[in-house]
């Protein structure tokens, strides 16, 4: 088993097809059948369906490990390098929406600044969606909701956030000033569907107080909803990065008595150490949160400025 029979596996997967393969790394078809062949004879099994292109389940086994192996070798480089000059390498960043909308130009212009040879691939995903892309090792890091509660991840506290009302004008609730969870049962919400970390939480405190929330429409997705709240389609519950000052529209803001606020984390791997690229991220990401955070409108860092 060598290196090119690994990258062949993982252009197949990517490019669909042998000779797209044979076109991303700049080579013949002839030597993408002969290293994927290579591979099969010594892993045992079929990895490639020759019918249709497509990875077999031993395949996408397969798949996995060699990305992992070609992750540790680029890890590998960027830390020699990174013990001789500056830093330089890529890392890739996952982030859920609500938050990444003042946090990633934030930490990118820090990140820039301090090593600028730095390549950020940032993914703006919901943190049902972030958590399986990080286990895979498809992303370094994820800023997601906390705690994970995977043993197979570690995550490190970055701020907690307030939680409040978005109701259109039209609304009931955009009436008022303030409400009770015992206030909002008395209406249809628009909520995230139920095993999502925010809407557990949500029931959770509902069930506290003796009620029972009532959706109008489940959506994975607080930016979504929060939307959708935004242009009349219902009230939604939503962390305060969801609903910025400099946002205005037809909808108001309503603040809930005694609702706890979101637990924003940063999460990794727990096995395998980061990249010199990644530490240098996460080491941006964390002075941004420390030093900006407390600018932000319901937004309370762990680690105070």
């Amino acid at each position: 088993m060598d290196l090119r029979q690994l990258a062949a596996l993982i252009a197949v997967a990517e490019n669909g097809s042998f000779s797209g393969a044979a076109r991303a790394l700049h080579t013949v078809q002839s030597n993408i059948s002969t290293h994927i062949a290579h591979l099969e004879r010594e892993l045992g099994a079929p990895l490639v369906d020759r019918s249709n292109g497509e990875l077999t389940d031993e395949g996408k086994v397969a798949l996995q490990r060699a990305r992992h192996v070609q992750q540790e070798l680029e890890a590998l480089s960027a830390d020699v390098a990174a013990m001789r000059a500056d830093v330089s390498g890529s890392v890739r960043l996952g982030c859920i929406g609500t938050v990444a909308r003042w946090l990633i130009p934030l930490v990118l212009e820090h990140t820039s600044a301090a090593h600028p040879n730095v390549r950020v691939v940032v993914v703006d995903a919901t943190t049902t969606s972030l958590l399986p892309q990080l286990l895979a090792g498809d992303i370094d890091l994820a800023v997601l909701s906390s705690p994970t509660l995977d043993h197979d991840l570690v995550d490190e506290p970055l701020f907690e956030e307030d939680r409040l009302v978005i109701a259109p004008t039209h609304h009931p609730l955009a009436q008022l000033e303030r409400v009770s969870m015992v206030d909002l049962a008395a209406y249809e919400l628009l909520l995230g569907p139920p095993g999502t970390a925010f809407r557990d939480e949500l029931d959770a405190e509902a069930a506290n107080a003796g009620v029972v929330l009532r959706p109008q429409a489940e959506v994975d997705g607080l930016r979504l909803i929060a939307t959708l709240a935004f242009q009349g389609y219902g009230a939604a519950i939503v962390p305060a990065t969801a609903a910025p000052r400099w946002l205005e529209g037809q909808w108001k803001r309503v603040s809930v008595d005694g609702l706890p606020r979101r637990n924003v984390g940063l999460a990794q791997r727990r096995r395998g150490r980061l990249s010199a690229p990644a530490r240098a991220l996460r080491e941006s990401l964390l002075e941004v949160v420390r030093t900006q955070g407390p600018a932000m409108e319901g937004v309370h860092p762990r680690t105070p400025a």
